[in-house]
């Protein structure tokens, strides 16, 4: 189905505030570390938590507009790479995982996302085949930020292209999945915390099609988001803090 139209925001736009939101929610981890229960830091995180479901939303429309899926995939695992250590580095984490929670950023999950996006479009493999790699891919990233969530979400959100109301329900129960094991394993506050992501649909939905002007978008942010995750490494570092994520 073809989603250009005129009106609402193109990518660029909608990138440019998850963005912002991303930026946001990073400052407040490293001024406020963990998870503070002050209201207004909150808030804050709140809108932090627009920044995931856009980069869901676009892995998966790149996937659909990408004219070399290997190129494509090549280049999220190299980006996730540069972004595990620009990740640990930012929030005091171990380059080596030792634990299973939040070891890596989410864009090892994201580039697993694509590969799942291929095994579960192909039809080379049967389908016996493609659960035991769904699993094996769901183990592969659960210890990474936003865990199997940010691998499988976009999956559905990439079948129901052209939906919005089937991709609304898919982001809805994958994110009250995450959301039910912070809650119930974790912290409960920042569980609820997590739900806020469903505020992303407002904005998603006004997405016209178009990528916008700039063209630079896609490196910009490639730059971007292991830059500035960077430069918050190095704050923390002379502001002597340990662990600043929850």
């Amino acid at each position: 189905m073809d989603l250009t139209r005129k009106k609402g925001l193109n990518s660029n736009q909608i990138k440019l505030i998850a963005i912002a939101a991303m930026t946001i929610d990073h400052v407040v981890w490293l001024l406020f570390p963990g998870c503070q229960k002050i209201w207004w830091v909150m808030l804050l995180h709140v809108v932090g938590r627009l920044t995931a479901p856009i980069m869901w939303f676009f892995i998966a429309e790149g996937f659909h507009y990408t004219r070399n899926v290997g190129k494509y995939i090549f280049r999220l695992f190299v980006f996730a790479v540069i972004s595990h250590f620009a990740y640990n580095f930012a929030g005091g984490i171990p380059f080596i995982p030792n634990g299973m929670f939040n070891m890596t950023s989410v864009m090892w999950s994201l580039a697993w996302s694509v590969v799942l996006m291929v095994i579960f479009t192909t039809d080379r493999l049967p389908q016996w085949a493609k659960i035991v790699l769904m699993i094996a891919i769901c183990f592969i990233t659960f210890p990474s930020d936003w865990s199997t969530i940010a691998a499988m979400c976009p999956v559905f959100l990439y079948l129901n292209r052209g939906n919005f109301k089937k991709q609304s329900l898919a982001m809805l129960i994958w994110t009250a999945m995450y959301a039910a094991v912070y809650f119930i394993f974790l912290d409960k506050p920042y569980g609820i915390l997590q739900m806020c992501t469903l505020l992303s649909l407002p904005i998603l939905k006004q997405y016209n099609g178009e990528r916008g002007s700039w063209k630079g978008m896609k490196w910009f942010f490639y730059i971007y988001y292991p830059a500035h995750l960077f430069v918050i490494g190095i704050i923390r570092v002379m502001m002597g803090g340990g662990s600043i994520f929850p």
